[in-house]
């Protein structure tokens, strides 16, 4: 997984487990809204526990990403920005049983 924020990237193994801080670099973002989305259920920190010792696979960046995307630019509420990254994953769920099945 690659975060680029202008002139810097970092990359992170798709298999690393992220801080709660580190995710707040990697996405722009402060920790109150990365609890509004736990809280939300749109990212789901491994382990669970208390805030300090959350940990996030990498593909929470996009997730993170997406939900800011949609109230950023389209001005979604985080409710409404949650149920419509559920759909884009069942989008992207859905697509990828059809390629199987194209490949067969």
């Amino acid at each position: 997984m690659t975060s680029r924020n202008d002139d810097v990237v970092t990359v992170f193994d798709d298999n690393r487990l992220l801080t709660l801080s580190e995710l707040c670099r990697a996405c722009h973002v402060d920790a109150d809204f990365l609890h509004e989305l736990v809280a939300e259920g749109v990212i789901d920190p491994a382990g669970g526990g208390a805030s300090p010792s959350w940990r996030f696979e990498a593909i929470t960046i996009r997730r993170v990403r997406r939900i800011q995307h949609l109230r950023r630019d389209l001005g979604v509420n985080l409710a409404g920005a949650a149920l419509a990254l559920e759909l884009l994953d069942e989008i992207d769920r859905l697509t990828a049983r059809l390629r199987r099945w194209e490949d067969i």
